[in-house]
């Protein structure tokens, strides 16, 4: 008897090891797959960001008793109209700051032989070498203009985007009773699905408007200090600002950086500060009040998110890291058998809630049996 259950056990382990050895070659492949078709899959994530941006004024004037197609035209054209001032207003200051971008990296160079030979006054020899390798301003600088030239490049297919976000949003009232079509049950309702697609929709709608509210108020600091390009700093701030921890503080080193070289070290200390008074108050008062202080992630999910979307799909994997990973722990939450993946990407207070609904579970079920 000992040695069937052995062998039963054995033969489980075995079958379970298999299990996960194929979901795991599984993932690698969906992983590759995603890494190739990159440019398909960005370009559908772009399509989708402005969608779901688009569907809350949509269904407004459909309420206001519009036609879906004239309310459709209605929320393309000013997409179209915002899209076109941004291109306008950027593009050019992108144009002027990659002209000018030779001239910055001589004073660069400049200001960094003039450091060296401060420090080998005072005694303090091989800094070049440390200087180069640690803290290399004119590769910021150069990453800069690459990271927006590359988001142009992105943005290239605006056409095509448009036109997908346009049959999208003619969708969108539809969408609903299509899914209860499928599944064969005409009185069907969906709250958790509807509750996550609100949530979703509510995070990237808030969101934005946060950042265009961060990105103004930088633009104008900026301009009131005299530094060049504000346009094109307050852009780089309301893209990187939906890039969670760090994106508040990578968007500053380019304009830290420029008003340094082009005002000196005042300047570039009042820049730092105003960038540090806007990120406190924007992520301290102004977003904990409109969206609450958690995401439904833990901090560290939140942040490996972040590199892994980032390294799959570029500059918009990194953008849309928190829409992505709670699309993920939504559809791993609607399983039992991958709900403990869902514990691991939230937080602590994720893991309290759900072990007292397990308790309350419990209890009525020995309620029952009693």
């Amino acid at each position: 008897m000992d040695k069937t259950n052995n062998s039963l056990s054995k033969e489980m382990g075995s079958q379970s090891a298999v299990r996960y050895l194929v979901i795991t070659a599984a993932l690698v492949i969906i992983i590759a797959g995603i890494n190739l078709a990159q440019s398909v899959i960005v370009l559908s994530l772009i399509s989708v960001f402005l969608a779901l941006i688009g569907t809350p004024p949509v269904l407004w004037l459909e309420q206001k008793r519009f036609p879906s197609i004239l309310s459709v035209a209605i929320v393309i054209s000013a997409m179209i109209f915002i899209l076109l001032l941004i291109g306008v207003l950027v593009g050019a200051s992108l144009k002027s700051f990659s002209d000018a971008l030779p001239f910055y990296q001589i004073r660069i160079q400049e200001q960094i032989t003039a450091f060296e030979a401060l420090l080998t006054s005072k005694g303090i020899t091989g800094s070049d070498k440390v200087l180069v390798k640690y803290f290399n301003p004119e590769a910021v600088m150069n990453l800069t203009a690459v990271f927006l030239t590359g988001l142009s490049s992105a943005l290239s297919n605006v056409v095509l985007i448009l036109l997908t976000v346009t049959f999208i949003l003619l969708e969108v009232s539809s969408f609903p009773v299509k899914l209860r079509a499928v599944l064969g049950n005409p009185e069907a309702v969906f709250p958790r699905f509807t509750k996550f697609v609100i949530d979703i929709r509510h995070y990237l709608v808030i969101t934005t408007l946060i950042n265009l509210t961060a990105a103004i108020l930088i633009g104008i600091w900026l301009s009131i200090l005299g530094v060049k390009y504000p346009v094109l700093w307050g852009f780089l701030v309301f893209l990187l600002h939906f890039i969670p921890n760090i994106g508040s503080v990578i968007a500053a080193i380019p304009a830290v950086l420029l008003a340094l070289i082009q005002l000196g070290i005042g300047s570039a200390v009042f820049v730092a500060a105003g960038y540090l008074l806007v990120g406190f108050i924007v992520g301290n008062i102004i977003q904990p009040k409109l969206m609450g202080r958690r995401l439904g992630l833990s901090t560290l999910v939140v942040f490996l998110s972040m590199i892994f979307w980032g390294s799959l799909l570029g500059l918009i994997g990194a953008i849309l890291c928190i829409p992505l990973t709670l699309t993920l722990k939504f559809a791993f939450e609607s399983r039992e058998e991958t709900r403990w993946i869902a514990v691991l990407l939230g937080p602590e207070k994720f893991v309290e809630v759900a072990h007292s609904t397990s308790k309350r579970k419990k209890k009525a079920n020995e309620k029952t049996e009693d």
